[in-house]
């Protein structure tokens, strides 16, 4: 289960019924997500959301090694729910997951929708909600890369245990194996994720600090 496809479902692992029912509680959180984007986007945020979805596109590409047999590549749905919002967050990693999955056939079309559910709900909701508790705990410049790390680590795990919970449903894999397997390779993928999410947000505080501004503004223009 591990490697650079450990969260990212290939056809073939998960069972129909499985993947009917990540399609529907996936289908049903995009369209939440797109009527509250189109009830709060900014203008400001259009152009952003398309730069951090190319953005996210190549680096998913780009794998590094985590232990010997073992590479993981960014997720980034807690850099995208920092950067653009939950909301927001979600519509461009599905965007991204089905361009994925569609033209090259990175990740199965049944598997789809469980893909969504981890990586473009579970991993940019709970990556976002952690932050928001770091955040609120330490407000400070030192806790932006703080909550950074740890909802981009958080955002790895949660994706990570919600893909072994689908395996094991299906019959793919005994929980006691998967469940070990995907959290222990996934602990050290998600310190990749961590340093990554950090190092954009460093830059970004170097250079646009306005842009870590830019999902203040715009919740607080929708209010």
């Amino acid at each position: 289960m591990g490697g650079a496809t450990g969260v990212h479902i290939p056809d073939g692992f998960v069972s129909v019924g499985t993947a009917a029912a990540a399609y529907v509680g996936s289908a049903g959180a995009v369209a939440y997500s797109v009527r509250r984007v189109n009830r709060e986007l900014h203008e400001r945020q259009v152009p952003m959301m398309g730069v951090m979805a190319a953005f996210v596109f190549a680096a998913q590409m780009i794998n590094f090694t985590v232990a010997a047999g073992t590479s993981g590549h960014l997720l980034g749905g807690a850099l995208l729910g920092i950067l653009l919002g939950p909301w927001a967050g979600t519509v461009v990693l599905t965007a991204v997951l089905a361009v994925q999955a569609f033209l090259f056939q990175d990740g199965g079309l049944m598997a789809l929708g469980a893909n969504v559910l981890n990586i473009a709900v579970i991993g940019v909701w709970g990556g976002y909600g952690l932050y928001r508790l770091v955040r609120a705990a330490a407000p400070g410049p030192r806790g932006l890369w703080a909550a950074g790390f740890l909802a981009a680590w958080g955002s790895v795990m949660l994706a990570s245990l919600a893909c072994a919970a689908e395996l094991a449903i299906s019959g793919t894999s005994p929980w006691r194996l998967v469940l070990p397997a995907m959290a222990g390779v996934h602990a050290l993928i998600g310190i990749g994720e961590g340093l990554i999410t950090t190092g954009v947000l460093a830059f970004l505080a170097a250079t646009r600090k306005d842009l870590l501004s830019l999902r203040r503004a715009t919740a607080e223009g929708a209010r």
